[in-house]
């Protein structure tokens, strides 16, 4: 004899999953479904995959997954990591020298070391930090 297996749904989508059942019970037929409802689908979907959670509030898997790569690609341009911390890429520009660079180094122990650099090539100074940090 075979056991069942229960799935459990998580209380976030159990929750997303009586919103939509609420609005389908009062909708018209043929109107689509509101933006905040996809949203909240979208984030679930970011949790817990495109496949359960469309099955879960049942929603079209396509729809779904289209709207979700469309936020994270959207996301993907401006988002700044959720440390605040961003990398920027800086065009090239003719000139690659450095007017003036300080460049401070402390190991684990607390020794400290800091070089100031006065007209120094971009490609010096990752070289010599390297080497200073004994990296090949």
């Amino acid at each position: 004899m075979r056991a069942s297996k229960t799935q459990t749904v998580p209380p976030r989508l159990e929750a997303v999953r009586r919103r939509f059942k609420q609005w389908r019970r009062t909708r018209k037929i043929g109107s689509r479904i509101p933006e905040p409802l996809w949203a909240a689908a979208v984030k679930l979907a970011e949790a817990y995959g495109v496949s359960a959670t469309a099955s879960a509030l049942g929603v079209d898997y396509y729809s779904l997954k289209k709207r979700r790569d469309e936020k994270s690609a959207s996301r993907s341009k401006v988002a700044a990591p959720a440390n605040g911390a961003m990398f920027v890429e800086l065009p090239a520009t003719a000139r690659t020298g450095i007017a003036e660079c300080i460049l401070e180094i402390e190991d684990v122990e607390g020794a400290k070391m800091r070089i100031q650099l006065k007209d120094i090539e971009a490609p010096d100074l990752a070289a010599l930090s390297r080497s200073l940090w004994g990296i090949e």
